[in-house]
């Protein structure tokens, strides 16, 4: 086995929160060789973030009409696509869709332990007063 074919990509994201506290989110996928011919994959600038912004079932038998659009460049095709290319396009936007709750689940218990630091401060100072129930 190749040991270059199981590296890992880490990419690093710096969130500032509401009360200045600034976190770091920090994602690691395999990098895989690139797939020039997954929908998903920008044939201008080779983004993988391509997203369909249209589609309608076809009167030709599991064929789908779609019209793709790159967020990155703004690239866009409208076109015929077959069942085995759609597949491959709704893996990868569920992949997108669960990395994204993967994030959002990080970023709400970061901004959750924050807001109780804050709280506890608030309580050490004694600052919290019956009227703020």
């Amino acid at each position: 086995m190749n040991p270059e074919s199981n590296s890992k990509h880490h990419s690093v994201r710096r969130i500032v929160l509401p009360s200045g506290r600034t976190i770091e989110v920090v994602r690691a996928r395999d990098e895989a060789p690139a797939r020039t011919s997954g929908l998903h994959i920008c044939p201008k600038c080779e983004s993988d973030l391509v997203q369909p912004v249209a589609w309608a079932e076809s009167a030709e038998a599991q064929r789908w009409e779609l019209t793709l659009e790159c967020p990155n460049c703004w690239w866009h095709e409208s076109g015929m696509f077959g069942p085995d290319q759609v597949a491959g396009l709704e893996e990868q936007l569920d992949d997108g869709v669960s990395a994204i709750l993967r994030d959002l689940q990080r970023l709400t218990h970061a901004n959750m332990a924050d807001q109780i630091d804050r709280f506890v401060e608030a309580l050490r100072a004694d600052l919290v007063l019956p009227e703020d129930f």
